[in-house]
Parts: structure tokens; sequence; C-alpha cells
């Protein structure tokens, strides 16, 4: 029996960051998908997870992006990457968030960064998960910064179930990454992965028992 949703923030909630990636990268001439790659190399350990797990501020993040990237062949600055993670809310998510709300436990599990330093995202933060009106219909925000845990280590979501008072078998978790999605599929959560946000909600309706209908915005 389900009683929770978890949902990711950027890629899921908002507009995928990777959409800013791709246009920064052919703006520059840099590869398609570069900087991914430069995030996916070492991940445990590379800025990004640092930064993410808040063990580096914005600075050293700045500094040691730039050498990891320079050491795959093309060096960005890490600030330059930073304010590329602003996102679009997707209106057929906040629909879904609140008819769910009052129904079952609701939850944002997200990677995000403590301190944006002097970058403006105008309010539109996949970054930092601070978007007070969305935030609000959420029972807990899980962040990454904050627990100093990170996706897509299993104790993320262990944690973040504590919270909630559920078993990861009483749990959906819908994410964009199924790097994530994996870790959270084996503790025996059942797992949506978003690429087209209307076929996501479709599959998370049949794990509800209340209608989810009319969210085509």
């Amino acid at each position: 029996m389900i009683k929770a949703v978890f949902w990711d923030f950027g890629g899921v909630i908002t507009s995928s960051p990777f959409e800013s990636f791709n246009r920064f990268e052919k703006e520059n001439n840099l590869p398609l998908d570069f900087l991914r790659s430069v995030n996916s190399t070492n991940p445990d350990s590379n800025a990004w997870a640092l930064l993410e797990r808040n063990e580096i501020d914005l600075e050293e993040f700045d500094l040691l992006f730039e050498r990891e990237s320079d050491d795959l062949g093309h060096p960005v600055k890490g600030k330059n990457v930073i304010a590329l993670l602003k996102g679009q809310i997707r209106p057929e998510m906040i629909a879904a968030l609140e008819k769910i709300k009052g129904n079952l436990l609701q939850a944002c599990l997200t990677n995000n960064i403590q301190s944006m330093g002097d970058i403006d995202f105008e309010g539109n933060v996949s970054a930092a998960g601070k978007h007070e009106e969305v935030m609000s219909m959420f029972d807990f925000v899980f962040e990454s910064s904050k627990e100093n845990v990170r996706k897509p280590d299993p104790e993320f979501y262990l944690r973040a179930c504590k919270r909630g008072d559920v078993d990861p078998s009483e749990v959906v978790f819908l994410d964009d990454l199924g790097i994530n999605l994996k870790p959270a599929k084996v503790l025996g959560m059942s797992t949506i992965k978003v690429v087209d946000p209307i076929e996501a909600l479709s599959e998370l309706q049949a794990f509800l028992d209340f209608d989810l209908t009319d969210l085509s915005v």
C-alpha cells in the first residue's frame, strides 16, 4: 500500500537543467553532453558531489570544477555551470502536487546547493530548491546539502523514509535520472523515471486510489 510520494526537484518539478547545459555547450563550442561527462567522472568525490554534500563552498567549487573540466580537455568555470541550473516550473507537476497534498505523505528529495553566493536565480531555483510556493506543498524537504549525503547513496533514501516514518515499500519515487532510481528500487521503492511529465504522471496514477486527471495544463 502506497503511503508516500517522493519527488526529485530539478528535472521533475522543473524542466531539466540538461537542456541549459546543451545550449551552453553549443554556444561555447563544447562537445555535446560535455558538462554531464565532467559530473559523471568520479561521481562520488568530484566537485559536484562535494558541493551537494556541502563539503566545499562555491568558490572552491568554481576552481575545482574548472580543473576537472580542463583535465577532460575543455576548462569551464564552475560558477558558469551553476548559473545554468535554473529551471522552469512544470504546471502539470504543480497540479499533481496539489491533488496529492492531504491524501498521501509528500516529500521533495533533492541534491542541492546550500549557498548560491552572488548567482541570481530570479525565483526559479532547481539548484537551491527554494521556491516557497512549491515547497509549501511538501510535508518535508530532504536536502543533500543539509544532510551531508546525496543521491544515489542508499543512506539518503533510508534517512528520508525515517523522516517520513514510512517503509521504502510504501513509497513511489519520481526522478529524472536512472542512477538515482536504481538504489531506491533496490531498497523496495516503486520508481518512475521522468522524461515526459504527462507520461510520468500517468504512471503515478496507477499507484493511487484517487484521480490525477486533467493535468494537461
